[in-house]
């Protein structure tokens, strides 16, 4: 069932992700070398408690692990863990590929975004990767408009990666949005122009390309929730939450 939000409703939804934008500068200005991941992801909740939210994610099932729930205010996935990288005492260094995927949630309504950053000096591969999974979802979200299909912003973003030579996860997508942290309609990385529920004002949308600089096969690591390239070529990944409008989406978290 998708659920089209009222006008309250998404201003509600542009409060949380507001601290979603402050929680993503936050972590940009304390990534770089020697840093560990941990420490991330306190600047994050810390963020979040100071402007009244809380992590989205803490809680989540996972299904993986036998029904246990996460206990984390963020997701950081480094170099070919793609996403639900947990953070721990792993320290950044030089080079790394930086995938951190944040959830926030006040009065009663989620937000989702997510930025990969490159620690210091990155390989012209590194940089490319990012740059164009940052652009695929600008493809994407360029079709989200009224009237159009859930396969339209799919093929888009799978057409601009391919073009680029990269690859997109087959096994995750994103999703809908609002006072659940997934809801429906799924929003695939894949598709066909035409096909798929019919976009309509009122959906919210987190559209999230997930791109690998090899082969997209992935498995799950030892720790039962971690998602990483079993090439163990790079990865990278970009989020925005969005509302459909008579006109143009608005991206909440950008």
């Amino acid at each position: 069932m998708i659920n089209i939000k009222s006008e309250k409703e998404i201003e509600l939804m542009r409060q949380s992700a507001d601290i979603m934008k402050k929680v993503l500068k936050a972590i940009e200005k304390e990534i770089k070398e020697g840093i560990t991941t941990s420490y991330l992801d306190y600047i994050a909740e810390k963020v979040m408690k100071e402007n009244g939210a809380k992590p989205s994610f803490r809680g989540e099932e996972c299904p993986y692990r036998g029904g246990k729930t996460y206990s984390h205010a963020t997701c950081i996935s480094v170099n070919d863990e793609i996403i639900h990288g947990i953070p721990s005492s792993r320290t950044l260094k030089n080079g790394d590929v930086v995938s951190v995927d944040v959830g926030v949630y006040k009065n009663g309504f989620h937000a989702d975004a997510g930025r990969t950053f490159i620690v210091g000096e990155g390989s012209d591969i590194a940089k490319k990767l990012v740059s164009v999974t940052e652009a695929a979802f600008f493809e994407g979200v360029s079709k989200a408009v009224p009237g159009n299909r859930i396969g339209d912003i799919s093929n888009a973003i799978q057409t601009y990666v391919e073009k680029a030579g990269f690859n997109l996860l087959r096994e995750f997508q994103g999703h809908g949005i609002g006072r659940e942290m997934h809801e429906d309609p799924g929003v695939p990385n894949i598709g066909k122009k035409g096909r798929g529920e019919r976009l309509e004002k009122g959906m919210a949308l987190a559209i999230e390309p997930m791109v690998t600089e090899g082969s997209p096969d992935i498995y799950v690591a030892k720790d039962k929730w971690t998602i990483k390239t079993k090439d163990g070529k790079l990865t990278a990944y970009y989020e925005n939450t969005i509302v459909i409008t008579d006109g143009e989406p608005e991206i909440l978290t950008l």
